[in-house]
């Protein structure tokens, strides 16, 4: 079984405790991150976290699992570029 392939059968589960703790499955891999931003793709797609003071506990790409503290202010999914493009990219091709 693949990467991506045991990242989508594990899901995606997102816990937030106190806006201080966060622990998410289904990370495929962590694009990027610094105190205030920390990008990853999952199984459902880009997910940018965004907050304060935020550090990296823990990261299993084995089992898709990500740990982070600090002050978790937003979470945002951006959803993966369809297959073959929008009307534009079939247009001029």
């Amino acid at each position: 079984m693949t990467m991506e392939n045991a990242a989508a059968a594990v899901g995606n589960k997102i816990t937030l405790v106190d806006r201080a703790r966060l622990e998410i499955t289904g990370v495929q891999e962590v694009e990027s991150f610094d105190e205030n931003t920390i990008v990853m793709s999952t199984a459902l797609g880009e997910l940018t976290v965004r907050g304060e003071g935020l550090r990296v506990e823990a990261l299993s790409l084995d089992g898709g699992a990500l740990k982070v503290e600090g002050t978790v202010e937003s979470l945002a999914y951006e959803d993966r570029p369809q297959e073959g493009g929008g009307l534009w990219s079939r247009l001029f091709r």
